[in-house]
């Protein structure tokens, strides 16, 4: 035992670590064990946990093991205090990463990645809303944090002290302690690539294969992922690029006569349905978070009654899906018809922050005044540096309200009711320039403020989601009551629609009914007290309002003229969900999870998944529109000309 003195507190370090580790697993496992249990094998989250833990903690323990075995005893009493603050440090942020781990489930449905990165970007918006809807959870974790790194202070002596020996015997056994840290490290001996997050994946449930992790490991392997994450052929698997364009142009519902630059292989010609002398104004209301769920015209909680009226007055799209679950990738799908993929949204990519295909682009070419609208600082997820770069000349954010006239102000900037009469102002000073226009409302939104004496709350409690919802909804009537009286309402085709659902939650792979979203075409020649019943995608509803405004145009997106589409072609939706894409046509859905080969489900309800044998060309038409993506976005090809 005296030979192996020098590795206590590698080992102290190792024990700590799984304690902190198995004890959280536990503790999740009982607090979510109603669903866990559903899933067949569910007890192996507990060694598949057991690997990824040591995983991470024996990463952890290459430095100090290599110090501390190499460096001679006459500099190791010297560093020793490296030795403890290490090991404190990264002990302590096991423990806040498990410590956050449940606050984020129960807002998104799995552990800590890359979105929990995101945030920490933008402080003022998310401390707010940290401080106002989690404060009991930051004061639990701030408690138990200090009190941890004081133990670990006041004995760090005992646990984290080098012991010197002979340094010969220490070189002597150094190859076999690395040989298990490294064996430790990489989990297999085997395998040509060491075990990662998708060797965790053992059910169709999300959430239960997450909590074979830990969060230290899907936040490291989410930033460590970011050098992919542009690359999609490395996720999901290669293919030419001539094969995949092909493949994605079987569902675009475009004659070959159609295309118009082979450098830019997807820009076509759309033609109007009918031909204007002054095209109609676009106004597009993107709505936070208002999933189909809480719509009571699609069957959801009787939360906007100011929507449903509007129903009678243009297209409902009641079959609509989400391409992601963030406000930017809704941004992409609507503002720029672009296909969605594990890669960030090409808001806040690099390629794309000019010469990049959006609406306001398109048009500002054919004369409109072109604005953005939001109660927050547009700089939050790089809108505005994007849509400065791509068509957009007027930006109004959250230093353009007059306080004193304003209703309200929140974490998220000033109130929906205040957007929409800021937006109906901005349009009525253009006078009879056509001009096209986006308002990004925020009021629900976590922490959900909203001014008080709008709405009869649904719940008792003020600040929920089911009562911003119906705020946000109200603040809608209120912009068609106040649009309705101006000139320009008469030459506007308007565009209500989500960005996404709030909480994307379920215990499949792709949790298809939280991207279920609504969609409302208003203006003239739209088809009134209509509805649209077939499954289609976000990236389908800019081509369908494109062909409402009265002039031909020319566009490089995938998405379809859904008035147009024949009857006798399939819906079709596709969703990111992190790391995972479904490409779903008709009720035939593939998955595509990184390095793993394709899953096919039959899907009911979107709710009823039944494992089908795969479909070798619709796997193929998955990967080609994820494939394409990279494509387009790597050599700048998807724009104007």
């Amino acid at each position: 035992m005296k030979k192996i003195q020098f590795l206590k507190p590698l080992i102290n370090f190792l024990l700590i670590g799984f304690l902190i580790l198995s004890v959280s697993r536990f503790i999740l496992f009982f607090l979510f064990k109603t669903r866990v249990i559903e899933t067949q094998d569910y007890g192996y989250i507990f060694p598949i946990g057991f690997r990824m833990d040591a995983i991470v903690l024996c990463y952890l323990l290459f430095l100090p093991l290599a110090l501390i075995a190499l460096v001679p005893d006459r500099f190791l009493q010297k560093i020793q205090r490296f030795f403890n603050i290490y090991f404190i440090l990264f002990l302590t942020f096991i423990l806040f990463m498990e410590m956050s781990t449940l606050d984020f489930i129960k807002e998104y449905d799995t552990r800590p990645n890359k979105l929990f990165i995101d945030y920490l970007i933008y402080p003022q918006e998310v401390v707010g809303t940290l401080i106002k809807s989690y404060l009991f959870s930051i004061l639990v974790t701030v408690l138990v944090l200090t009190g941890f790194i004081y133990v670990l202070t006041k004995y760090r002596k005992q646990l984290f002290e080098v012991q010197l020996m002979d340094y010969k015997t220490k070189l002597k056994i150094f190859p076999l302690v690395a040989f298990f840290v490294f064996f430790g490290a990489r989990s297999s001996l085997t395998s040509k690539r060491p075990i990662n997050a998708s060797d965790a994946i053992f059910s169709t449930d999300h959430l239960t294969n997450s909590l074979g992790l830990n969060s230290f490991y899907t936040v490291a392997f989410a930033l460590y992922s970011m050098k992919n994450e542009k690359n999609a052929e490395k996720m999901y698997g290669k293919m030419d690029h001539t094969e995949a364009i092909s493949r994605v142009k079987k569902y675009m519902d475009v004659k070959p006569e159609e295309y118009t630059n082979k450098d830019v292989p997807l820009l076509h010609i759309q033609k109007p349905e009918t031909t204007l002398e002054k095209p109609y104004n676009v106004v597009i209301i993107l709505e936070e978070s208002l999933g189909a769920e809480y719509v009571g015209s699609l069957g959801g909680l009787p939360l906007t009654p100011e929507f449903d009226k509007l129903t009678s007055e243009g297209t409902l799209f009641t079959d609509l899906y989400s391409t992601g679950t963030r406000s930017v990738r809704g941004i992409e799908a609507v503002v720029t018809g672009f296909l969605p993929s594990p890669s960030e949204s090409v808001v806040k990519l690099n390629n794309a922050q000019s010469n990049f295909y959006t609406i306001a682009s398109l048009l500002k070419q054919k004369g409109y005044d072109t604005s953005f609208i939001y109660g927050g600082k547009a700089n939050f997820d790089n809108m505005g540096s994007f849509f400065n770069g791509n068509g957009f000349d007027k930006i109004i954010d959250e230093d353009d309200y007059d306080s004193d006239k304003s209703a309200f102000h929140g974490t998220w900037g000033w109130s929906d009711e205040d957007v929409m009469a800021k937006a109906n102002n901005y349009y009525k000073t253009l006078g009879n320039k056509p001009f096209v226009s986006l308002v990004f409302s925020s009021s629900n939104h976590e922490p959900f403020e909203y001014p008080e004496g709008r709405i009869k709350p649904y719940d008792k409690q003020f600040n929920t989601v089911n009562n911003a919802m119906k705020y946000a909804d109200y603040s809608i009537g209120q912009f068609f009551k106040l649009a309705k009286k101006e000139a320009y309402y008469k030459n506007t085709i308007f565009l209500v629609i989500a960005d996404h659902n709030t909480r994307t939650y379920g215990k499949h792979l792709v949790p298809i009914n939280k991207f279920h979203i609504p969609a409302l075409l208003i203006g003239p020649n739209v088809p009134k007290g209509e509805k649209y019943n077939k499954l289609c995608s976000q990236i389908d509803i800019q081509p369908t309002l494109l062909s409402k405004i009265g002039i031909p145009v020319e566009t490089p997106m995938v998405g379809r003229n859904l008035f147009q589409l024949p009857n006798s072609t399939e819906g079709r939706a596709i969703m990111q969900f992190s790391d995972i894409n479904a490409f779903r046509v008709g009720n035939e859905v593939v998955i595509l999870q990184p390095n793993k080969q394709p899953l096919q489900f039959h899907v009911e309800h979107d709710t009823v998944f039944t494992p089908k044998k795969l479909n070798p060309d619709l796997a193929k038409d998955a990967l080609a529109h994820v494939v394409t993506a990279f494509y387009l976005y790597n050599d700048q090809k998807y724009k104007l000309k």
